[in-house]
């Protein structure tokens, strides 16, 4: 199994975007993922603009090191689904090369009328190829994600087919932090990652689980619940959490420590 990310989401004003730079610096298939719903913005989990404009500085002195994923929540997704991408070049500017598009209720999201944005979002994706935009796969999301699948022509590729610049995250959870029950085997048409539940807890058992299914292909993890602490009352993201992970990770030779660590 090849590992092309480790996603440590839900990255907000609690932590200093210098520290995350060294992270990447250090770690540089680490990828950061920041989540962006209007109406939350300032809560716990969901950075203020001041913040990502200093994240935005660290990310553009990183030489590519950096990686960042925007995960898109309530309003954001509902404005992309209409085929309006003005939000995504301010995302280009500041340096996100990713964007999950979480088409859910628990996001905030009017998920009644996925089937009919099929089009409008491909719209939107062919028109931002520097974006990858990865889509929550679950029972939830089918109508949009099955919507792209099924289409056939020239911009979608062949029914069964993805765009080249879109992606799936495997996730029945919806981003509540329930671990899976299993996971599915990578398909050949389109590249996916895995979320729901996975954490410093259980990072072991996930890595050898997707291992065995996995057969070869190169996927990512992503995680967001288990990386929150509770420091001083205030709830935190936790870069301890986060090193726990890369630490198990690097000891299962899907990634290496820096040579000074060893």
């Amino acid at each position: 199994m090849q590992l092309r990310a480790l996603g440590f989401c839900g990255v907000d004003d609690s932590v200093n975007p210098r520290l995350l730079g060294l992270y990447s610096n250090a770690y540089p298939f680490v990828e950061f993922g920041v989540l962006f719903r209007p109406d939350k913005e300032g809560q716990p989990r969901y950075a203020t603009t001041a913040w990502v404009d200093q994240l935005a500085s660290v990310t553009a002195k990183s030489k590519g090191k950096m990686k960042l994923a925007a995960h898109l929540c309530g309003a954001r997704v509902n404005e992309v689904l209409l085929g309006d991408d003005s939000f995504l070049q301010v995302l280009k500017a500041w340096g996100f090369q990713r964007v999950q598009i979480n088409a859910t209720a628990v996001n905030g999201v009017d998920t009644s009328r996925l089937a009919e944005s099929v089009e409008t979002f491909l719209k939107v994706v062919i028109s931002n190829p520097e974006l990858e935009f990865i889509l929550q796969k679950n029972e939830e999301t089918k109508p949009l994600w099955d919507g792209l699948l099924t289409l056939d022509n020239e911009s979608a590729g062949p029914s069964g087919h993805l765009p080249k610049n879109v992606s799936m995250l495997v996730d029945e959870s919806k981003g509540t932090g329930v671990l899976a029950s299993s996971w599915p085997t990578p398909p050949t048409t389109y590249p996916i990652g895995y979320a729901g539940g996975i954490g410093p807890h259980n990072i072991q058992k996930v890595l050898d689980d997707i291992k065995v299914v996995a057969k070869g292909n190169t996927v990512w993890i992503d995680m967001e619940s288990s990386l929150r602490s509770i420091k001083e009352q205030r709830d935190v993201f936790d870069l301890d959490k986060c090193y726990e992970v890369i630490d198990v990770v690097c000891q299962a030779g899907l990634h290496s420590h820096p040579e000074f660590l060893g």
